[in-house]
């Protein structure tokens, strides 16, 4: 069984900066993808930020140049370090981490249970 502790959400002014943590624990697993989602109010979740384990990253467009995804992989936790932060970056943001379970080989993909960012005008 994998799972994942967020940390970091908040409230703050446009402007600002927040920097979100997701920390995997699990036994006998080989975390591969890592990576941040959102989902606003009566919006889809969608990618905001994936890195690959061996360091590939790709951002959602509306994202790119203000967060940056970063991992520690001898801590199996993920990093958003999100800057220039406006009102519609605002959502829940839940972080995806995948896998290979180490005995038998079955993959496994988790979700975090998902932590608040408010950005005020």
């Amino acid at each position: 069984q994998v799972q994942l502790v967020e940390s970091g959400g908040g409230l703050v002014q446009a402007g600002g900066s927040l920097r979100l943590s997701c920390a995997a624990s699990g036994n006998m697993v080989r975390i591969n993808r890592m990576g941040w989602y959102r989902q606003a109010p009566g919006k889809q979740r969608e990618l905001v930020a994936a890195i690959a384990g061996g360091g590939n990253t790709n951002y959602a467009d509306s994202v790119k140049d203000r967060f940056t995804i970063s991992r520690d992989n001898a801590k199996n936790t993920v990093y958003l370090q999100m800057n220039i932060l406006k009102p519609e970056d605002t959502a829940v943001y839940y972080c995806n981490v995948g896998g290979i379970r180490l005995w038998g080989g079955a993959t496994f993909d988790t979700w975090g249970q998902g932590t608040q960012v408010t950005v005020s005008s």
